[in-house]
């Protein structure tokens, strides 16, 4: 059950008009033995640095994770699971498949071929200490709920508030829709947002947050026809357990406008205690009267045939199934991010591009989905994939309702379409950039020449 990409092994090349440019990308089996320095790794020395950069964000006092990875007595007990966990590159939560389609992120927070050898050996030499001496200085965290691109774009120039929900100890799970003004009196272009819960305590009952613009902008529906089928209300953002921010690329951006509001779709589900919190949109814009020259839609590419809320999914129990759905891009685009969406029966999904000239390249592969980690992979600027007028992007989604899924709640049950976790979705997050076919020639043409330079 895995996509022909995860076999395949490409290399820098440029394909009929689309140029799309994928690096190669070689692995290191979990087998293989990096250079390393003489001895073994010890917790002080190796180890700590690792978990600092990579793992401290939730591990530690205070936050998300139910265990501390800063202390040695504090990660000793867990050694084993780490060396499982890192194998399977189950944790850090970064599950796409780097040897296939675009392989530079700007979020990337996995661990390299290296470092995971580096704890394994560690692991399988004891899980020494070392020497207290050769410890880092400890990195200093902040114990707020804090806002997690503020540490690359400062403070958000907006807060935006959802009214707060109080959930009930035991009960199903609740869709909760309030409406917030944006204080604005002047139209002003968005360059990142990010959504949080108002609590660590919140993010226990909060699963996602779907949020809505409601403003007077035709424009502002995307050009694929996806937010029609809302209402005619814009998507504006998505945030789910695992996601960070969206850094919209350069000149490119939203458009706010005076008077409008924010349409909240907040899925709140119990934890066995009463918790009352609220949603918060972060906002960062460009600066007054700097308009961006492209405009950013965040669409959500189906894998999944049918009309909203009439989805065809049917999973027969105990079963391995596969959805896969078409979108035909009606401008020369960017893609700027690919964030998998599918619920507790959900095992992979690729995003595949069939182009004019009837080539086709697969963008990304995820084939270790879980739904516990909504990661939102951001493409860096030079490996965002630019796609030309016509181009078709296919959505192939993998469903496992067996007993070899350790996330599934019943494999004898039937499973079809619905917002509940129990039932199943499945499409492909992205933010696409709409751009004029002269700027996608323009593109093209300039990276063909780079990429016949590079082949010399």
């Amino acid at each position: 059950m895995t996509h022909p990409a995860f076999h395949a092994r490409r290399s820098l090349r440029v394909v009929g008009p689309a140029c799309l440019v994928f690096l190669t990308f070689s692995t290191l089996s979990p087998a293989a033995e990096p250079a390393h320095s003489a001895g073994q790794p010890t917790f002080a020395k190796e180890i700590a640095p690792i978990f600092q950069e990579k793992c401290e964000e939730c591990h530690r006092k205070g936050s998300l994770a139910p265990m501390s990875l800063v202390a040695y007595e504090e990660t000793r007990p867990w050694a084993k699971a780490i060396r499982e966990r890192v194998i399977q590159r189950q944790m850090p939560p970064w599950h796409i498949d780097k040897t296939v389609g675009v392989r530079k992120f700007k979020d990337d927070m996995s661990l390299s071929d290296e470092q995971i050898q580096t704890i394994v050996r560690w692991v399988d030499a004891g899980s020494p200490p070392g020497d207290p001496k050769d410890l880092p200085p400890p990195k200093q965290w902040s114990q707020d709920n804090e806002w997690r691109a503020a540490k690359t774009l400062g403070q958000p120039d907006l807060v935006i508030k959802s009214e707060p929900y109080t959930m009930e100890p035991r009960r199903q799970d609740v869709w909760w829709r309030p409406t917030s003004d944006i204080p604005l009196t002047e139209p002003r272009w968005v360059r990142a947002l990010e959504v949080r819960p108002g609590s660590l305590a919140g993010r226990k009952i909060t699963h996602h947050a779907v949020v809505y613009l409601v403003q007077d902008d035709p424009d502002g529906l995307d050009p694929g026809g996806a937010a029609a089928l809302r209402g005619g209300r814009a998507l504006f953002f998505e945030w789910a357990i695992g996601k960070n921010y969206d850094l919209l690329r350069p000149d490119s951006g939203r458009l706010l406008l005076p008077s409008s509001q924010i349409s909240w779709d907040i899925h709140l589900h119990a934890v066995g205690e009463e918790i009352r919190d609220h949603v918060e949109l972060g906002v960062w814009l460009y600066p007054k009267g700097q308009e961006p020259k492209y405009r950013t839609y965040l669409t959500p590419f189906q894998a999944v045939k049918g009309p909203l809320r009439n989805r065809e999914i049917d999973i027969p129990p105990n079963s391995i199934v596969q959805s896969q759905h078409f979108t035909v891009l009606k401008q020369a685009a960017w893609l700027e991010n690919f964030q998998p969406h599918m619920h507790l029966r959900g095992k992979a999904m690729a995003v595949d591009a069939i182009l004019p000239d009837g080539t086709t390249q697969t963008i990304s592969y995820v084939g270790n989905f879980n739904f516990n980690w909504m990661t939102n992979y951001i493409y860096a600027d030079d490996a965002a994939p630019v796609l030309p007028k016509g181009t078709v992007i296919r959505v192939t989604a993998w469903y496992d309702n067996t007993r070899a899924n350790p996330n599934n709640p019943d494999p004898d049950q039937w499973v079809g379409y619905g917002d509940r976790t129990v039932d199943e979705m499945g499409h492909a997050w992205m933010n696409v950039t709409y751009i004029s076919d002269e700027d996608y020639e323009a593109w093209a043409a300039r990276h063909k020449a780079e990429a016949q330079s590079a082949a010399r």
